[in-house]
């Protein structure tokens, strides 16, 4: 059983739901990267989404391509961020899925990717732009090292992608809560505890609602129906707006905030 199944197995025992929280890899550096996952871990992350920073991060609003562009600037590469989760490990064993676009895996080598990341300890990966149907080759790779493939639905998805998700996800299925880019909002959508119920009826794979969630009240909203709660533009913001000891405090102190209005 991976990391990420374990973590949802163990907090439905519980009662409980998974809070995924999402930083950019190498924002503002990859030091600064490597303290925070473990701190993310003690302050409520259930789940850590790491995004791999990309030139053209087509999915992403401007928060997180500001934060992406701050990663590149800084010299952050997949190679680097790889050994930023091994060492990483040293402290914790909180899941981490790699979040980004196909390209950079691409140029990799996929098979070479995916036994890199096992062995830096990473546990899945989501790619925005490789949809379930293309992504037999990545997907192979993938399964043979052991890595969950983490794929999208939306409220446009149809019964056919629906179907073809249920039977190729591992880990939990992201489901993206709006139509458009990432990005903070006032409020959650209201179609959201239907479509995710009806994704529920289909598969016991755990699905994790994300995009748009920017506060406890709207963590806890989206936890009454879905199994996990992913924030990243709101966390993303707080680079913006701090640094050093001041970005450290800010971020637990709100991550912290989010898992009480997951756990309700």
């Amino acid at each position: 059983m991976s990391r990420i199944a374990h973590a949802f197995d163990e907090l439905k025992r519980n009662g409980k739901k998974a809070l995924v929280t999402f930083i950019t890899a190498g924002d503002p550096d990859l030091a600064v990267t490597g303290e925070l996952i473990p701190l993310l871990a003690e302050s409520g992350s259930d789940i850590i989404e790491l995004g791999v920073p990309f030139s053209d991060p087509m999915a992403d609003g401007p928060t997180i391509q500001l934060s992406s562009e701050r990663a590149l600037a800084a010299g952050t590469t997949l190679p680097k961020i790889l050994s930023t989760v091994k060492s990483a490990r040293v402290r914790t064993q909180v899941p981490i899925v790699l979040m980004g676009y196909y390209n950079p895996i691409l140029m990799y080598g996929l098979d070479r990717f995916a036994a890199d990341a096992a062995d830096a300890g990473v546990d899945g990966v989501l790619l925005v732009d490789l949809p379930p149907e293309e992504a037999g080759e990545f997907k192979a790779c993938a399964d043979r090292h052991g890595l969950d493939v983490i794929f999208l639905l939306t409220p446009t998805s149809d019964e056919a992608r629906i179907r073809t998700v249920v039977r190729r996800a591992r880990g939990f299925i992201y489901y993206v809560s709006v139509t458009g880019v990432t990005g903070a909002r006032s409020g959650v959508e209201t179609t959201v505890a239907g479509n995710v119920a009806a994704i529920k009826g289909k598969t016991s794979i755990p699905v994790a609602v994300g995009f748009g969630i920017s506060s406890p009240g709207q963590a806890a909203s989206v936890a009454a129906s879905a199994d996990g709660v992913v924030v990243g533009s709101a966390i993303v913001k707080l680079f913006e707006q701090h640094r050093g000891d001041d970005l450290k405090e800010a971020i637990t102190t709100f991550v912290s905030s989010l898992k009480q209005g997951v756990d309700g």
